[in-house]
């Protein structure tokens, strides 16, 4: 009894948690001022890489693909409930149903528009060349959108990135620090998001 339990513990994922208001708040503050902390930058920059990982892996769990979170390995899923999860790798075993709990209100989905942001920056933040176009990809990020083809920008994704309800994250991101300093393309992104965020405040 007790080794299957630890099977089904082991089994079920863990997900990277929202990032703290508190680290970015402090990086825009260090950036503002033209100062670069490299190790803030890859404090809140890895911590954003984990989340938009789960994401994207959630997001393919609910597709029909889960990734094992032991071996690795993909497994085939039918999305039924009661459909049992059995891995090939290490033989571990779950019932979907089980599996999906740990997703359910977690901001843990999102369309393919989001899928693209949240991908190319798991490519192209660790590829950074510099602290400048670290905080850069951050800044892109952090000010994308869900998008409808309909209402065209709808929720920030930031509500799948920090802490915080959605109407807390935009007063959030509106407060965020700049100055003339700021690395170049910042402040564009930041009047950029207040313009398209105006559906999103409506809620």
């Amino acid at each position: 009894m007790y080794a299957s339990q630890t099977r089904k513990e082991n089994f079920l994922p863990k997900w990277a948690q929202r990032v703290a208001k508190s680290k970015i708040k402090q990086l825009y503050e260090t950036d503002a001022k033209g100062i670069y902390d490299e190790d803030l930058l890859n404090g809140v920059g890895y911590d954003l890489y984990a989340r938009c990982q789960s994401f994207i892996e959630a997001c393919r769990a609910t597709s029909g693909e889960v990734i094992c979170p032991v071996c690795r390995i993909v497994i085939p899923n039918n999305l039924d409930k009661e459909h049992l999860l059995i891995c090939p790798g290490c033989d571990r075993q779950l019932a979907w149903g089980t599996y999906f709990a740990t997703i359910k209100h977690k901001q843990l989905s999102g369309a393919e528009p989001v899928l693209e942001l949240f991908q190319d920056y798991v490519n192209k933040f660790p590829k950074a060349n510099s602290s400048q176009e670290k905080m850069f990809w951050i800044d892109n990020l952090l000010h994308g959108f869900h998008w409808s083809v309909r209402y065209g920008p709808t929720r920030p994704v930031a509500i799948n990135l920090i802490e915080g309800r959605l109407s807390d994250v935009i007063k959030f991101l509106d407060a965020l620090s700049y100055g003339p300093d700021s690395t170049p393309g910042m402040i564009q992104n930041q009047t950029e998001w207040f313009e398209k965020s105006q559906n999103a405040r409506n809620w």
